[in-house]
């Protein structure tokens, strides 16, 4: 099928192309306002402090490999079970289960940026202060880290961070654009009428030499 028969196809039945996308559209909608509640999100950034003696100071200041390496590690010691669960103890709490935490890391510093996301948002900040403070002692503990500094404490979040409601509207509508233009071929795909002198050809195998018009009655 050529792009202008599909044209064709789309014209011929505009009312379910046009029809069917603003429908998905508006359920996507409805479903997004009414069942997906306000999420937030606060946010904490960190700076990895590494233990220096004399013998790996100098180095140390130099490898910037070797301190991302570190700062990869305390990355992970965040979203530990030993973390997160000393954070719930601490917060008098069953689980951080209910929220989504996230580390990014940068390739060249020793900066962790740690993002609490849920939908009470008083609570992300409370909770992402309460891990950057965890995640301090216990580098420091099972690693060579001498402390993680807190550059920015987490603040409570005045508007919500997700869900983005018209990305999903707009997803919605795209995918009832396709489903529509999906039923459209496949309606001419079933179709098996014969609708024309290219159909007749290909059937029966012979040329057509002539056709006969169609006329309204009385004339």
């Amino acid at each position: 099928m050529t792009l202008l028969e599909l044209l064709k196809l789309m014209r011929k039945h505009l009312k379910l192309v046009i029809a069917l996308p603003i429908v998905c559209a508006i359920a996507m909608g409805l479903v997004s306002f009414l069942f997906m509640p306000n999420t937030y999100t606060a946010s904490t950034s960190m700076y990895v402090l590494v233990q220096s003696d004399s013998e790996s100071a100098s180095t140390m200041s130099t490898d910037l490999s070797a301190s991302q390496m570190i700062t990869n590690d305390v990355a992970n010691l965040i979203t530990s079970d030993r973390v997160t669960r000393d954070t719930a103890t601490a917060l008098q709490m069953n689980s951080l289960n209910d929220y989504d935490i996230a580390v990014q890391s940068e390739t060249t510093t020793r900066v962790l940026t740690l993002s609490v996301t849920g939908q009470d948002a008083q609570s992300t900040a409370i909770i992402a202060n309460e891990l950057a403070k965890n995640v301090s002692t216990v580098a420091q503990e099972v690693m060579n880290v001498q402390s993680v500094n807190v550059i920015d404490e987490a603040i409570t979040p005045e508007s919500p961070s997700g869900p983005n409601r018209m990305m999903y509207t707009a997803v919605a509508f795209l995918a009832g654009l396709f489903l529509a233009v999906a039923i459209v071929v496949l309606m001419d795909v079933l179709n098996t009428k014969v609708r024309g002198a290219e159909d007749v050809e290909e059937l029966l195998g012979v040329p057509v030499i002539g056709r006969i018009p169609a006329m309204k009655e009385g004339k």
